[in-house]
């Protein structure tokens, strides 16, 4: 995140009434070296949820209220705070806006309201003194470790890429079934209004066939009327007949209108048949987009399967990483108890270490000659002699410029051994090949 010149949010409310504990920093040093940017890491407690205008800032131990920061950044929103408020998150302060002084400060997050919510350890921006120096003999596995994150770093964003890419197309097939379920909603909505339409056609025939039942029967039982009035109505015979040819011409119109409906019963059924068929081509297709979905999802969590597989793999290489560093620890301290002991040995002896490191050889062969007992000469000769030669190391036989200290000593010394970083074994720098094939025996 890039430093915006915009004012953050501050309040005047003193931190007595200040909650302290919604945000965690981690990974705090007790001081960072000048000249570098830094990394403050945090993460959110349960119940707090981030807004917009949250700021972190770097405040001098014994401030008072938020507007006493000396330099800040704006946080970053997560994409889900529900679910990412356990995450770790972080923010990165440049070297340029970082205090120049030696005073004790402290991270603290602030939130758009001008309230507090965390607070971290107190630290310092000093340089690195000569204790904290250390010699890492496992720099080569560190940076194949290092490589190894890398390139999971990578498979994993690949493996994101490539599940993205599935849930594109999830979402496509998705939006898919979506349209084929809306038309055989649409379809099923016409064919249940067809058939209301052929139950009402068909009640209506039914209707109308019974009227023309009953007319009949009226027509029968008027002919029985007409039979047993024969004698009586044969004035009106003529024209009983013609009203009888009159209904049953009608009675035939009627018949043909019913065979006429018939045809058309036959030929919504047909149609009721084919979109029946369609309803089950329907369905077919939909139940192979369910088998593509499904085979989608299985694809989709074998990949998640394996990214939490690489990630659990990372996390198995930085905790041999952390294991490595406590190692190199404890041999350094281990190798300091040591140098105590030999100079507490020496002292013991009546020997000092630093005319035992750095023996001046004698000037000539016949002060040698003179004492044959000492192996190196008489350490007292070369030291009234103007003309002294340079000091060498006993153990490398290099040359030393000027009078060296206890300090440089040390660090020359630990630069004439290599130390195993499993068993804590010595071997001389000349040696390097031995020693690289005993580390790479460890390994076996």
């Amino acid at each position: 995140m890039e430093k915006t010149m915009d004012d953050p949010p501050i309040s005047a409310v003193l931190l007595e009434h200040c909650n302290f504990s919604q945000v965690v920093f981690n990974s705090v040093e007790k001081f960072y070296v000048p000249g570098g940017d830094i990394t403050c890491y945090y993460t959110f407690t349960q119940p707090f949820i981030p807004r917009r205008k949250d700021w972190i800032g770097i405040f001098r131990v014994g401030w008072k209220t938020t507007q006493e920061y000396y330099t800040f950044m704006w946080v970053t929103l997560p994409g889900d705070p529900n679910k990412e408020s356990a995450k770790q998150h972080e923010v990165q302060f440049k070297a340029y806006y970082l205090p120049k002084d030696d005073e004790y400060y402290q991270f603290c997050y602030v939130d758009q309201d001008g309230m507090v919510r965390g607070a971290s350890i107190p630290f310092q921006f000093r340089p690195e003194s000569e204790e904290d120096i250390v010699v890492v003999t496992t720099k080569g596995k560190v940076e194949e470790i290092e490589q190894h994150n890398q390139e999971l770093c990578r498979e994993n964003q690949e493996l994101k890429d490539s599940c993205a890419s599935l849930q594109k197309q999830n979402s496509d097939i998705q939006a898919e079934l979506q349209r084929k379920q809306e038309e055989l909603e649409t379809l099923q909505i016409i064919n249940r209004k067809l058939e209301q339409k052929v139950e009402e056609q068909k009640a209506c025939w039914e209707t109308e066939l019974l009227q023309l039942k009953e007319q009949n029967q009226k027509i029968s039982s008027e002919n029985e009327k007409m039979g047993v009035r024969v004698d009586q109505l044969q004035a009106q015979l003529s024209t009983q007949e013609k009203e009888m040819e009159t209904l049953v011409l009608r009675d035939q119109d009627k018949t043909e209108q019913l065979q006429h409906l018939k045809n058309e019963n036959g030929q919504l059924f047909l149609s009721l048949t084919e979109q029946k068929e369609q309803q089950k081509n329907l369905e077919q297709t939909v139940e192979k987009m369910k088998q593509k979905e499904s085979t989608t999802m299985k694809k989709k969590q074998e990949l998640m399967d394996e990214n939490f597989d690489l990630s659990r793999r990372l996390s198995d290489n930085k905790i041999i990483c952390d294991v490595l560093k406590r190692e190199k620890e404890r041999l350094e301290k281990e190798n300091d108890l040591l140098k105590k002991e030999n100079n507490r040995l020496l002292s013991y002896m009546g020997l000092d270490v630093d005319s035992l490191m750095y023996q001046v050889p004698p000037s000539d062969q016949g002060d040698a000659r003179q004492n044959p007992g000492l192996v190196y000469g008489n350490p007292y000769t070369g030291i009234q002699e103007s003309s002294a030669p340079r000091p060498k190391c006993l153990i490398c036989m290099s040359d030393f410029d000027g009078i060296c200290d206890h300090t440089l000593e040390q660090q020359h010394m630990q630069t004439c051994f290599l130390n195993c970083p499993i068993c804590d074994k010595a071997f001389p720098a000349r040696e390097k090949q031995i020693f690289d094939d005993h580390v790479f025996c460890h390994s076996l």
